[in-house]
């Protein structure tokens, strides 16, 4: 796994990082302190780019390839979808991770330096920069549970068939 400094011009956000859900509900001001704290991080298959039980201090945006969310072994889900986000709940609650992210393929991520920013941007000073990140994390967080429930609500469908079979 590689990082850089990701550098930039102020006036010339890249069109592809400005289309990042995350990015654009920033205002350009408080964009370019997020990208100010940011790395760009470039993975190879099988690299672990978060592991279960460390320390957080870092949300990070998918910019291209694909990566497996891993729990206890498992696979919970693959993300491969440019602009998709992990790391942002242990991130910004200050706690461990809660499951690991590897390289499926090549990937590459920006990622946000949670403590940069609250230096950078003190929340006491800074309410509206974080009223945003808040909402963001906020939908973010709805739209994934809204997932599991849907997940949930199949799977106990499926077991309550099997349990009718096997009743039979």
């Amino acid at each position: 796994m590689k990082e850089f400094a990701y550098i930039h011009d102020e006036e010339n956000v890249p069109d592809s990082l400005r289309s990042v859900p995350f990015l654009e509900s920033f205002s350009e001001d408080h964009l370019n302190d997020v990208l100010h704290s940011s790395a760009i991080v470039e993975c190879d298959p099988g690299d672990v780019i978060v592991a279960e039980g460390e320390d957080a201090s870092r949300i990070f945006i998918l910019l291209g390839g694909a990566v497996e969310v891993i729990k206890d072994g498992d696979v919970l889900v693959t993300m491969k979808t440019i602009g998709d986000i992990f790391g942002e709940l242990a991130a910004l609650e200050d706690e461990v991770r809660s499951a690991s992210v590897v390289a499926k393929t090549k990937a590459f991520c920006l990622a946000v330096d949670q403590r940069f920013l609250e230096y950078a941007k003190p929340k006491a000073e800074n309410s509206a920069f974080y009223s945003e990140l808040y909402e963001f994390i906020a939908k973010l967080t709805a739209k994934r549970l809204k997932a599991t429930s849907e997940i949930l609500a199949k799977v106990d469908r499926e077991l309550r068939e099997l349990k009718a079979k096997h009743a039979k």
